[in-house]
């Protein structure tokens, strides 16, 4: 057992933590069940400390992380054939392994397409982008974990629309997590979520391009 995994097993209790399968060449995984007021299911990489970000100066002390999607409980996570739930495996798998390999780094409110075609992630989640963001919803469950020689943060992966993201860009990550906060949005994943944004900020984008 993982160092990592041992004390997230004593702060959450052996019956709510176990490890999944893998493949050869997949980061290990950990499904958390968290019995919250509406039950939810996280599903974290176990592992991705281990590499020591190479972070700017303006948060140095937040070089080691691990990633998480924060699901639905109701979602079932042994279903492989649900290409609605289960795009989350090879996305976290992606994301984990795309930092190691081009030795890059990942901070609260970085944002990325959901690849090169930008399609979205599913017939029901129509989001085609993502943003990492320190825990909304589970703030207090995953606070920073002090390991002996280091401390490790958590990471959630929000689905976001293209004009969400637009409005990031134009306006900051504390902005958008405003309008998240107002219109009751967290890491939570939300199959039928629609876009935060109003009418106004897409009139803005249109007249803007024209």
């Amino acid at each position: 057992m993982s160092n990592l995994l041992s004390v997230l097993t004593n702060r959450f209790g052996s019956t709510n933590i176990k490890e999944l399968p893998r493949n050869d060449g997949e980061l290990p995984l950990i499904q958390i069940n968290l019995d919250l007021k509406s039950p939810v299911t996280v599903l974290m990489t176990n592992g991705l400390s281990a590499y020591e970000m190479p972070v700017p100066e303006k948060v140095k002390g937040r070089e080691f992380i691990e990633l998480y999607f924060c699901l639905p409980s109701y979602w079932d996570l042994e279903d492989q054939t649900n290409s609605n739930t289960n795009w989350v495996f090879p996305w976290i798998q992606r994301l984990a392994k795309h930092v190691i390999e081009k030795k890059t780094w990942y901070g609260h409110g970085h944002s990325m397409p959901c690849g090169a075609e930008k399609k979205p992630l599913s017939d029901l989640m129509k989001q085609n982008h993502f943003f990492l963001v320190d825990p909304i919803l589970l703030e207090e469950e995953l606070a920073p974990l002090d390991l002996g020689d280091k401390t490790v943060f958590f990471l959630s992966i929000i689905p976001i629309y293209k004009d969400e993201l637009d409005f990031k860009v134009a306006r900051g990550t504390f902005k958008l997590l405003e309008v998240f906060n107002l219109k009751g949005v967290n890491e939570k994943l939300d199959d039928f979520r629609f876009t935060t944004l109003r009418g106004k900020w897409k009139l803005f984008q249109f007249l803007k391009k024209s």
